[in-house]
């Protein structure tokens, strides 16, 4: 177990710095230059993604937590929701984020391209404000069944980290509260992998059109190509980690148990998105690399 919560802290250390990083970049990006559309999405999704990190579970949080006065039934209650709350943020925010590419590549006679011009950063906003009252509202019931962990009885609660449990609720209830869920994440993940296709089909089409005008290299350096395959590789690896964290987490909430190892594999899936998203973006984001090369450049020329 030891084992596991070194990899599990190096796994949140790498994913925060990333984060944080990714954040601050998009951020000076948005501020300082004409950013893309799809710039407020990516620096709204890193700080989702810090935030999911931070509350994962007693690695953090608890270092964070334990020198401030506060009742450990509140801390659980709050990190729970407030995990929660983000883990939907993730899917809604990735989701918009591979419709807003689909629409800024669709061509001016599809049926998309009406949404071209609606598009704006007030648009945007009101997006961003639906989706959090969404979240917010839709995981309050975590609030009632999640507390501290206690030793009265421990067929009543399952114990889902160090200090923290869900307590027994009825079985009817938690498989509504499951069916909701699954209702929404297969919705929004139907419309990610629909907006997927369509993005994959453009990128065949331009290319089987313009090949005799450029080359293969040419248009792999396309920065609208380019920001193309990292989001669609970004939904891709979203879905497959999403899928297998929500079948261990369904598994283990309908069958009231949760063994330690599978649990510290589950968080390991869940948090290997939030991990791996701000490395793919980084290292795709030409803007990003030349700032940093120009960085580079400048400490050898000071050093």
């Amino acid at each position: 177990m030891s084992s596991l919560k070194n990899v599990l802290n190096f796994q949140a250390g790498l994913g925060v710095l990333a984060n944080m990083f990714l954040l601050v970049s998009y951020t000076f990006i948005i501020l300082n230059h004409r950013p893309k559309p799809t710039d407020m999405i990516s620096c709204q999704l890193a700080f989702i993604h810090i935030v999911l990190l931070l509350t994962g579970g007693d690695i953090w949080l608890k270092e964070i937590v334990e020198s401030l006065n506060v009742d450990n039934d509140f801390k659980c209650k709050t990190t729970f929701y407030i995990n929660r709350v983000m883990r939907g943020l993730s899917i809604c925010v990735t989701c918009l984020l591979s419709v807003f590419q689909a629409v800024t590549i669709s061509h001016s006679t599809s049926l998309l391209a009406k949404f071209k011009y609606k598009l704006k950063k007030q648009h945007m906003v009101y997006a961003f404000l639906f989706i959090w009252s969404f979240n917010l509202l839709f995981s309050s019931n975590r609030i009632f069944y999640a507390g501290a962990f206690t030793n009265v009885s421990e067929i009543k609660q399952m114990k889902v980290s160090k200090s923290c449990s869900l307590f027994s609720t009825n079985y009817i209830f938690r498989a509504l509260i499951l069916t909701v869920t699954i209702s929404r994440d297969v919705f929004l993940v139907g419309v990610m992998l629909g907006a997927s296709a369509y993005m994959v089909v453009i990128l065949f089409r331009h290319q089987k059109q313009h090949k005799h005008l450029h080359s293969l290299s040419h248009l792999r350096a396309s920065p609208e190509r380019r920001a193309t395959q990292t989001i669609l590789l970004l939904v891709i690896f979203f879905v497959v980690m999403y899928w297998m964290d929500f079948i261990m987490s369904s598994t283990a909430v309908l069958s009231w148990m949760y063994d330690p190892v599978i649990l510290s594999v589950q968080k390991f899936v869940m948090n290997v998105y939030p991990t791996i998203t701000p490395l793919v973006q980084i290292s795709s984001d030409k803007r990003i690399i030349d700032t940093l090369k120009s960085l580079q450049s400048k400490c050898h020329q000071i050093f």
